[in-house]
């Protein structure tokens, strides 16, 4: 699979916070002309037990309240595998104190590839403070990515 233009969200289970960076910057690409996509994956083994239906009402409530329509709607959380990494030219983790030492166990040949954002898990963060973070690194990447490359 080709990695050209392709980013990588990476959260613990692939259930809220890698789901709606990735459902927000797929939207926020296709409204910029991006020939740019998200897909998004869990750092951890195994989802949480707690984690009910294919992703978190949360991230769908948020995802509602914008008129986006989530493209993974019914696609359950998947973990994260080495291919992955190899799919994807940019590599985002949602939260370096978290994510970091899952991704160094599991995938040392990657780490070095992966930018971290600070982004709160549900137990730290509520969803208005979390959410709001992620649409706002969102729209920095999508500037970042649509400006003409530095000579």
């Amino acid at each position: 699979m080709s990695n050209r233009n392709r980013v990588l969200f990476l959260c613990t289970g692939n259930y809220y916070r890698s789901r709606y960076a990735e459902e927000v910057f797929n939207h926020r690409a296709k409204i910029e002309g991006l020939a740019w996509r998200a897909f998004s994956r869990g750092v951890a083994e195994h989802g949480s037990p707690d984690n009910v239906g294919p992703i978190s009402r949360y991230a769908l409530e948020a995802l509602r309240a914008k008129a986006i329509i989530p493209e993974g709607l019914a696609r359950y959380p998947q973990p994260c595998c080495l291919a992955d990494f190899d799919g994807a030219k940019l590599v985002i983790a949602l939260k370096e104190a978290e994510h970091r030492p899952y991704i160094e166990r599991r995938f040392p040949e990657a780490a070095d590839r992966v930018t971290y954002w600070h982004v709160d898990d549900i137990t730290f963060a509520h969803p208005s403070i979390a959410l709001a973070m992620i649409d706002d690194r969102v729209d920095e990447l999508i500037l970042s990515l649509g400006r003409p490359p530095a000579r």
